[in-house]
Parts: structure tokens; C-alpha cells; sequence
């Protein structure tokens, strides 16, 4: 840390004119919770002039993380409804400034950033200082990677938009490779193996499987999908979908064994290599194609952010006011938060509707704390849990009791999107995101070709 504060020390910190005189909101990090809680409190307050309001991202554009399953196998475009934080922040009052934080200086109340590169290593923006009163980290998680050795060099994690298009550039390329080639497959070739059993694994599986057979449809007539292609899915734990109930990973299992995934649990994976994975039996599973989405973590530079309190997996310790343990001026929220429900013995998962939670809350909280009045308490409230296997089955439970399925289910998860655009885009433009879908949907292709 002391590294980090030497080598700022002589930056001078950005200021906008009106930094003086208003109370500075830095919130850090654009997903799903971090851009709710910017543009609300950017109509709240930025418009009105009664705060700034500073939003920090190291990407351009901001896409909702759970589909990045779907980016991944080409049946979601993130390019035609991506939101442009650049032009969204003049829209809805609030600043964005691209770059990603790397330290902290609680006694200056400043957050370093670093500086921002191109493609080609060139730099944009150079190193910064910025300043402020009332700080909500919300970057999210990463995989773990358990110090397993080739997961980094030769797998692809589903943690950004450029993640997910990248492996959906890859499978394109095998697909293109395998139908354009003289000699027979090789082993592996046309294989995907999936190390991880949660939610994101689970929906990738069947997006995966209709996806490659959408392909198909499109000149590829020298490949026989249903007979060369193999797609392994592989839990370390006794079951997939651990975090949710068990008659639902019970009736997935069904679905996925229906559509020929090989569904391998308590299997472990002990090195990852550019043709395949070696497992804890010794065995190797061939395949071209790997996604690691085993485990997650908050990222590393927490653990090191001037003192505050983290937990083992580097989230930061917070009240039930989100309030971090050790300063009152810093909140945390969103996966990136280590918040144990009182009565519980365990912090809370990694899920969308816990980061949307917290962003109502401290929409209305960080305007109480700048008028000096009590913050409210956090109570999670679990209104259930969706998984939708592509098209071939949409799975859930409402509030825990009651079971969901088939088209009742489907709108359901559909709307869980449309109700975040709402709450960073608006009505209008929701529904005018909406019905630019349709009409796309009736003249584009089924599957992302490029």
C-alpha cells in the first residue's frame, strides 16, 4: 500500500468546478447495481445540483451480467443494447470517468485510479486522484481460480462483455475451422468443457447447445452437430446449482442430460491445459473449447485498501447500513460486500437481486447521510430463484415456496431484465428497447455470426 500512496503522492487530484462546493459521490464500478444506484442519484441530486455524483468503470459500456451467458453463445448482440456510459451519464446527471481503482487514502479521502490503455498498449488517460465525501465500492467479482494451475492461459471466464464475445469468437472459429477442414476431427475438437455448476455453467451448457446447432443452419453441412459435438459441464460439489433448491438442480439435471450434456459432479479439476483439463482421477477430458466459472471472488486490490475489513474471499466487511466496518464514509454493495444477515452465520451469495436491493436502499440512504439523518438497515428480502436452459425449459421458485415453469417462467426471467433497463434507462426507453428487439429478431439471424 505504501508502493501505491508514493507513487500518487505527486498527482495532483481532479477537481470539477463545482467540487467545492458540493458534497462528492464516487461510486466505483458500473454493473448492475453500481449504474441503478448512479442514476438514481443522479436524478436525485446531480440534476438538482444538491451533490456530484462520479461514476467509475474501467469499460465503456455497461452490459447486465447475468446474460453474458448468452453473449457468450451468440443469441444475445451486446452491441445493440449495451448502454453507453459516457452518454448515459450526460442523460441522467451524474459523471462518468473511465479507469479502474487500484488504492485508497481514507485520511485524504481520495481513491487512486489507473491509468487507462488502448488495444495497443497505448495510453488514453494517465493515472488519477480523485476525491471524495462519500464512497460506494461496487466492483463486483471475479473468478477464483484456486491457484489451479493453466486456468488463467488457457481458459475463458465469463466476468465482462469482452470475456463472453471473445469465447463466442472462439467457438465461431472452431465451428468455421472443423466444417472447412480435409482430415478427420482431432480429439477435442468441437468439445467444450465447462468447469463450474452454477448458474452461469448451467445456462451456458444449453445456450451452447442450440446455439452450435443454430451454426449449422447456416452453410456449416460438412459437421454432424448432433454426433461431433460434446459439451461437458463439471461441479466439484455433490450437485450442480448448490445455491439453489435442490428439486430445481434435480429437474436442470433432467434437462441437460435430456439435451446430451455430460454432467459430471464431484469431479475435480487439477490442471487446465491448451487441449482439455486433467481431473483429480488422472483422467484428461479433451476439448477445445474451455469456460471457467467455478467459485468467485471480490478482486484482489480490496484486501489491500488502506486497512478496511475483508473477508477471506477479499469481499469487504460491511454494517446493515453497508456501511464498511471501518469507515463511515465508505459503503459497499453488490457482490463485492460481505454482509451477514442478522440471525445467519453466513454472508450473502453472489446474486443480481442482492446488488438491486442494495441499490434502492442506499439511493436513500446516501441522501440521508449528507442531511445528517439515521440510515436505514439492510433486510434482504429472497424473491426466489430463475434459471432458463435456452429455449428448451425455464425453470423457478417464487419466494422460496412456489415452483415455476414453462412459459409462465420464461416471462418471468425475461422480465428480470426489462425491470433493470427500467431502472437505468427509463420506461419509454425500456419499451422502446423492446420493441427494436422485435423487429430485430424478425430480420436478423438467430445466432451472432461474427
Amino acid at each position: 500500500m505504501s508502493q501505491i500512496n508514493d507513487a500518487y503522492a505527486k498527482i495532483p487530484e481532479t477537481r470539477s468546478s463545482d467540487d467545492h462546493s458540493l458534497h462528492r459521490i464516487v461510486i466505483v464500478g458500473g454493473g448492475a447495481g453500481g449504474l441503478e444506484l448512479a442514476t438514481t442519484l443522479g436524478r436525485k441530486l446531480g440534476r438538482r445540483n444538491k451533490a456530484s455524483v462520479t461514476l467509475l468503470d474501467k469499460s465503456r459500456v455497461h452490459v447486465w451480467k447475468p446474460l453474458l451467458h448468452e453473449v457468450a453463445s451468440g443469441s444475445f448482440d451486446p452491441e445493440t443494447e449495451a448502454v453507453e456510459l459516457m452518454a448515459h451519464a450526460r442523460a441522467y446527471h451524474y459523471r462518468y470517468r473511465i479507469g479502474a481503482m487500484e488504492g485508497l487514502n481514507r485520511e485524504k479521502r481520495q481513491i487512486y485510479v489507473r491509468g487507462s490503455l488502448d488495444e495497443n498498449g497505448v495510453e488514453v488517460i494517465p493515472p488519477r486522484v480523485i476525491g471524495y465525501d462519500t464512497l460506494v465500492i461496487a466492483v463486483g467479482s471475479i473468478t477464483a481460480d484456486f491457484g489451479i494451475p493453466g486456468v488463467i492461459q488457457h481458459s475463458i471466464p465469463l466476468e465482462s462483455a469482452d470475456d463472453a464475445a471473445r469465447f463466442n469468437r472462439r467457438m465461431i472459429n472452431a465451428c468455421l475451422r472443423a466444417n472447412a477442414q480435409y482430415e478427420p476431427l482431432r480429439p477435442g475438437q468441437l468439445h467444450c468443457v465447462i468447469v463450474g455448476g452454477g448458474a452461469t455453467g448451467v445456462e451456458l451448457s444449453a445456450e451452447l447447445h442450440k446455439s452450435m446447432r443454430d451454426l449449422a443452419s447456416y452453410g456449416l453441412d460438412n459437421i454432424d452437430f448432433d454426433m461431433l459435438i460434446r459439451i461437458t459441464l463439471i461441479e466439484a460439489g455433490p450437485r450442480i446449482l448448490p445455491a439453489l433448491p435442490e428439486d430445481m438442480a434435480t429437474n436442470t439435471l433432467g434437462v441437460l442430460e435430456g439435451l446430451g450434456v455430460a454432467v459430471r459432479t464431484d469431479t475435480r479439476v487439477v490442471e487446465v491445459r491448451a487441449d482439455g483439463v486433467l481431473l483429480q482421477s488422472g483422467e484428461f477430458v479433451a476439448s477445445e473449447l474451455i469456460v471457467w466459472s467455478a467459485g468467485f471472488k471480490a478482486p484482489d486490490f480490496l484486501r489491500y485498501l488502506d486497512g478496511l475489513e475483508t473477508d477471506r474471499i477479499n469481499r469487504l466487511v460491511v454494517r446493515e447500513t453497508l456501511q464498511t466496518t471501518r469507515d463511515d464514509n465508505i459503503f459497499a454493495m453488490g457482490d463485492c460486500a460481505s454482509f451477514t444477515p442478522r440471525g445467519e452465520t453466513e454472508p450473502l451469495g453472489a446474486r443480481a437481486q442482492w446488488a438491486h436491493q442494495q441499490a434502492t436502499l442506499l439511493a436513500r440512504s446516501i441522501p440521508a447521510k449528507i442531511a445528517g439523518k439515521p440510515l436505514s438497515a439492510y433486510k434482504p428480502k429472497d424473491y426466489g430463484s430463475l434459471v432458463a436452459l435456452s429455449d428448451y425449459k425455464t425453470l423457478g421458485n417464487l419466494l422460496g415456496r412456489f415452483r415455476l415453469e414453462g412459459l409462465i417462467a420464461r416471462l418471468m426471467y425475461k422480465s428480470l431484465y426489462r425491470m433493470h433497463q427500467q431502472a437505468v434507462l427509463g420506461t419509454f426507453s425500456t419499451i422502446g428497447q423492446w420493441i427494436a428487439g422485435q423487429f430485430r429478431g424478425q430480420s436478423e439471424p438467430r445466432v451472432k455470426l461474427h
